[in-house]
């Protein structure tokens, strides 16, 4: 049987630099910063990192979209994901109450879950024991938990599960939906990530990894991906969402369409629990699978945004890997990373940074890669990376990368319909 068009009809994000689509997406131009001195966490004042893409009551007000004793039901990753899941439906105009439901699903996922909760339960079974742990704590703490909370929303019975493949979490999530209504088991889908570690336990996690940038002094020039100067990447929070639609669905609603997903890859590094393949093997099958599925040459493909961590392997690893796939034509496809900007939101970050790819490639405008004041030419970063500003670009195919702790990697072509 043939497969179907899948295209992309509703975007939805909460992060560092906002929830609201067309404000975060200035500010993503602009060459804004969501990274900030770390406000929400008490007692990590001597921490080795004090900074991150901390979202406060400034970038995201729950109570726009829902209760307060819903919102008091729902770990900080699950609230993140719902909302930018009601963004997604809201800008898409679909309509649940006329669309078959049975037909309609989700595949959003997280790289961690409600550590939140699991901490603060934790400290409560210690202070006051056994009894006053909350009957909440599962179900607010299940990675499921924001993919069950949206299908919940519209009442969907297609499809339903979340994917937990640490920052490719979103990618691979965005690829089994776009699978489901390829091969007809669904018309429509809600796909994406969430993420809420920025937590305690959470950031000592990561300062234990020593992975993490120690720029406190200067939060917004911590994140710089392919400089000279990183010294690691900014852990982030938030979620990211699309409405995946069947092409011949979206059309007999009138739905605006942002792009059609032509090809996807997903491979395994198979090397390393944290560490990707030095010469970025996996992640360049990831790609050469995403462009071969969609029938094009790698030159057709004019912008990708990239993993881009703002770690020393991860930068040069996804560097080589684009040069690998690319050949000659890799110093001539515009590459950016939005990370500069907010930071690696780990399981989120694909979902948000398939938004960036869906709105660069609808409005010709590629974001910039800020901080990137001194590319890191000894070790081979020397590609077209949109340092500082963002620029116009008319592109037809656009990629987006997330690559992940344990060997994930995920690519995935967008092109215009």
């Amino acid at each position: 049987m043939a497969k179907r068009r899948v295209v992309i009809t509703g975007l939805g994000v909460v992060t560092p630099l906002g929830e609201d689509l067309e404000p975060f997406w200035n500010r993503l131009l602009e060459g804004h910063s969501g990274i900030k001195t770390l406000s929400r966490i008490q007692g990590i004042e001597n921490y080795p990192v004090r900074i991150g893409g901390e979202i406060t009551a400034d970038d995201f007000d729950p109570t726009k979209l829902l209760e307060p004793k819903e919102i008091r039901r729902l770990d900080r990753f699950s609230l993140y994901g719902l909302c930018a899941g009601m963004h997604a439906v809201q800008d898409s105009g679909i309509d649940f109450s006329k669309v078959n439901r049975d037909r309609a699903g989700v595949i959003v996922g997280s790289g961690i879950g409600g550590i939140e909760t699991m901490e603060q339960e934790y400290d409560v079974l210690l202070a006051k024991g056994v009894r006053r742990v909350s009957p909440f704590t599962v179900p607010k703490l299940m990675v499921n938990a924001c993919a069950g909370n949206l299908s919940i929303q519209w009442g969907l019975k297609g499809p339903i599960s979340a994917t937990a493949t640490a920052c490719a979490t979103a990618g691979n999530a965005i690829i089994d939906a776009y699978k489901t209504i390829q091969y007809d088991d669904a018309d429509v889908m809600l796909a994406g990530g969430s993420e809420a570690a920025m937590t305690k336990l959470g950031l000592a996690a990561f300062c234990a990894l020593r992975a993490l940038s120690t720029r406190n002094d200067a939060p917004t020039k911590a994140s710089r991906p392919w400089d000279k100067n990183r010294d690691g990447f900014v852990m982030s929070e938030g979620a990211g969402v699309v409405v995946l639609e069947e092409f011949e669905h979206a059309k007999a609603r009138g739905a605006k369409i942002y792009g059609e997903v032509v090809g996807v890859g997903a491979t395994g590094d198979g090397c390393h629990i944290t560490a990707p393949d030095e010469n970025g093997a996996g992640a360049a099958a990831a790609m050469a699978k995403a462009i071969k599925e969609a029938g094009i040459n790698p030159e057709q493909v004019g912008y990708i945004n990239a993993h881009g961590t703002s770690t020393d392997l991860g930068d040069a690893a996804e560097t080589r890997a684009v040069k690998v796939v690319f050949g000659a034509a890799a110093k001539k496809v515009a590459i950016s990373s939005t990370k500069s900007a907010l930071g690696h939101s780990l399981g989120a970050s694909g979902g948000i940074e398939m938004v960036i790819t869906a709105l660069a490639l609808s409005r010709g405008v590629l974001p910039p890669t800020i901080n990137l004041e001194e590319p890191d030419l000894e070790h081979g970063c020397d590609l077209d990376y949109v340092p500082l500003v963002a620029r116009q670009a008319q592109v037809k195919y656009a990629m987006s990368n997330s690559f992940g702790f344990g060997g994930h990697n995920t690519s995935l072509l967008v092109g215009k319909v």
